[in-house]
């Protein structure tokens, strides 16, 4: 008696950081089993994964997004997704990381959580200034930086007359996230404009 045994299932784990040893491996990755907006970010070299909340968020290493997610959960929000921008981003692929958070409808707030060891500050806020201008932003945007050339980038916030709204804290942060994104949440359900201005 011959036992003839047949794979009727398999999965396979690839770690992306090395698929470019693979590449013929690679090139059979199943993109249409991915949200399309994740394609985007890998195009980008971005982390990113939709979540189902309200309040986007873009931080830079996974260990400070996973924080800057429980805070907001902490202080009642909801995250909108996972974005890390990595330790040496461009002010290229912040504006693509804002382009990604804005084009989910859900979004009513942004908060940027930037520690800047490797990463410069004055570079990030070069580029949430940019996505703000040419994305035509019209949600809030809460900025906590911290780290290289930190004075640099508030000045460039400060100057910008974009609706930014920086904080040193990120608690206050994640609170003040949260609190615009209940206000834009409620105009929206009353079918209404909320244009924010910065305070004097």
């Amino acid at each position: 008696m011959h036992l003839v045994k047949f794979i009727i299932d398999a999965k396979c784990r690839f770690d992306d950081n090395a698929s470019f040893r693979n590449q013929d491996l690679a090139q059979y990755r199943d993109w249409t089993q991915v949200d399309k907006k994740e394609k985007i970010a890998a195009d980008s070299n971005l982390n990113y994964i939709a979540l189902d909340g309200n309040i986007g968020c873009l931080v830079n290493g996974a260990g400070l997004a996973m924080a800057t997610m429980d805070i907001i959960k902490l202080h009642g929000g909801n995250p909108a997704n996972f974005l890390d921008v990595g330790g040496g981003a461009t002010s290229e692929q912040v504006t693509e990381a804002f382009r990604l958070i804005s084009s989910d409808p859900k979004v009513q707030a942004i908060l940027v959580n930037i520690f800047g060891g490797i990463m410069r500050c004055d570079v990030i806020a070069r580029g949430i200034i940019s996505a703000a201008k040419t994305l035509e932003l019209k949600i809030p945007i809460v900025v906590r930086l911290q780290g290289t050339e930190v004075d640099a980038a508030k000045a460039l916030i400060r100057d910008s007359s974009m609706r930014i709204f920086p904080c040193d804290d990120l608690d206050q942060a994640a609170q003040k996230a949260c609190n615009f994104s209940a206000i834009v949440g409620l105009a929206r359900s009353a079918a209404v404009d909320v244009h924010f201005e910065l305070p004097i």
